[in-house]
């Protein structure tokens, strides 16, 4: 009798322990993650062209989170497929991206806003590409997700017109996120270059300065990031790979 209790309680030690051992494991292994915001619109106002998230945006900076050992979410207005602009394989980071399975089916399946919990994510990154100027900035409840995220400590970051989700968005104060903060995107130089200034419903560099955010810039297409009390802007295309390096780092403080 004696020896069957002890093996019992030998036996229940074992699994106590092995129970505790794979929970460790468990969440050991749970990958911290990032929430990315793709726009939902395909055309260029009246013009009929055709635009979306720009592909460089999205996958310079996966390749930066990846290696650190994030996890990424997409989440579009919509929902769904969300349309690519930028669409050039002959980048190595776009096309391991476009190739990286795993991730090719997140992103043709994004999560609509009402799928998101926000207390999942460490920072949220907006996207850029030409549509994100129509959609993203009256999208409230991904505005209301950003603005969650981010009064629980997390950090927004966002490039080119990314920023355009930023404008609207308004903290429990009732202030506008940028307001007070150092901030960039895509400027009215850049915008004439690609002649689009008089197709685009706002100019992303005016609006910034309209809700009170400290613009900076630099000349069209150079590299240029600023950060600002958790919040990270770029300027440009250009800007992608060092946007995710300033979020990299920030998340690792």
């Amino acid at each position: 009798m004696k020896s069957i209790i002890n093996n019992t309680g030998i036996s229940l030690l074992l699994l106590f322990s092995i129970t505790g051992v794979a929970q460790t494991k468990k969440k050991e292994f749970m990958k911290e993650k990032i929430l990315f915001v793709v726009t939902s619109h395909d055309t260029k106002g009246d013009t009929g062209e055709k635009t979306g998230y720009y592909l460089g945006e999205v996958s310079h900076p996966w390749k930066v989170f990846t290696q650190a050992g994030y996890e990424i979410d997409f989440v579009s207005p919509k929902g769904g497929t969300p349309p690519v602009d930028g669409f050039d394989l002959s980048d190595p980071v776009n096309k391991e991206f476009w190739e990286d399975a795993y991730y090719h089916q997140k992103i043709s399946n994004s999560m609509k806003p009402s799928d998101v919990q926000p207390e999942s994510y460490k920072a949220v990154f907006y996207a850029g590409g030409h549509g994100a100027v129509w959609d993203l900035p009256n999208d409230m409840q991904i505005a209301k997700i950003t603005a969650a995220v981010y009064e629980k400590g997390g950090i927004v970051a966002a490039v080119c017109h990314g920023p355009a989700g930023l404008v609207n968005i308004k903290l429990s104060n009732g202030e506008y996120l940028v307001k007070g903060k150092k901030v960039n995107g895509f400027t009215n130089e850049e915008e004439a270059v690609v002649k689009l200034t008089d197709v685009v419903p706002f100019l992303l560099e005016d609006k910034l300065i309209e809700r009170g955010g400290l613009y900076e810039k630099s000349a069209p297409w150079q590299v240029h990031v600023t950060t600002d009390q958790r919040l990270i802007t770029g300027q440009n295309p250009q800007s992608a790979t060092a946007v995710g390096e300033a979020l990299k780092k920030e998340l690792q403080k």
